[in-house]
């Protein structure tokens, strides 16, 4: 890997130096004690071990992928997850989530529905995606007019040597049989099937301890940069 420098002179935080080992240990301890009292005496814990760190890698990130990733947008004050849950719709009133995640698009669209990069650490594994992982039916449709009208491009992506290293083949739920409207023997039935568009890998947790963390992420985004770029486009 090709070692970082850092584009941000100006940066609050410096270049990304790995999550310390305390990050992990609070997770755990989140787990065993999801409640308010114990997280807001140990909130300083968790700026310290997770929040600080994640900013500081979203802003490594946004400097590696600049120029791989045209047009991709990673604010990280908007790219975080905020570790608070939304309960009022939830069965499980925990407070908090137990897990540090970000997300980002691509400009001009949104995070949170629209295609984008993922990826999260918990205290036992490491996931990288991304993808559509909840397509409305407008985005289905459309996909699906694309994939019928010509899939060779979306095939093409799929099956490059960098996207097949790093994610193999695509995850998420699938139809049975294509969706109505298409013939069962259609040559692209098993992408007119998908409900989702996912690439999807876990990782060894020991990866976030590291500085390289930052350039293992930028390589897996920029793996799957094309794929998320053509869903973007045709969606």
């Amino acid at each position: 890997m090709a070692k970082f420098v850092n584009p941000f002179e100006d940066s609050i935080h410096p270049p990304f130096a790995g999550f310390p080992a305390d990050a992990v240990k609070f997770l755990k301890q989140l787990t065993k004690n999801n409640n308010r009292d114990w997280f807001e005496a140990n909130k300083p814990r968790y700026d310290g071990a997770i929040r600080e760190p994640m900013v500081s890698l979203l802003e490594t990130l946004d400097g590696l992928l600049r120029h791989r990733v045209p047009d991709l947008v990673i604010d990280p004050k908007k790219s975080m997850y905020r570790i608070y849950r939304d309960v009022r719709f939830s069965k499980d009133k925990t407070p908090y989530k137990t897990w540090a995640a970000a997300s980002f698009s691509f400009s001009g669209h949104d995070r949170k529905t629209a295609p984008g990069f993922y990826f999260h650490f918990t205290s036992t594994e490491v996931g990288v995606g991304g993808g559509l992982y909840a397509p409305d039916s407008a985005q289905l449709k459309n996909l699906r007019k694309a994939i019928d009208q010509d899939a060779t491009v979306l095939r093409k992506i799929l099956a490059g040597k960098t996207f097949k290293k790093h994610f193999g083949e695509l995850a998420g739920e699938s139809l049975i049989r294509p969706p109505q409207g298409f013939a069962p023997d259609h040559p692209a039935a098993d992408l007119l099937r998908l409900k989702q568009f996912l690439c999807w890998k876990e990782h060894d947790l020991a990866l976030i301890h590291e500085s390289a963390f930052a350039d293992f992420l930028a390589d897996h985004f920029a793996a799957m940069g094309p794929f998320v770029r053509y869903l973007a486009d045709h969606c």
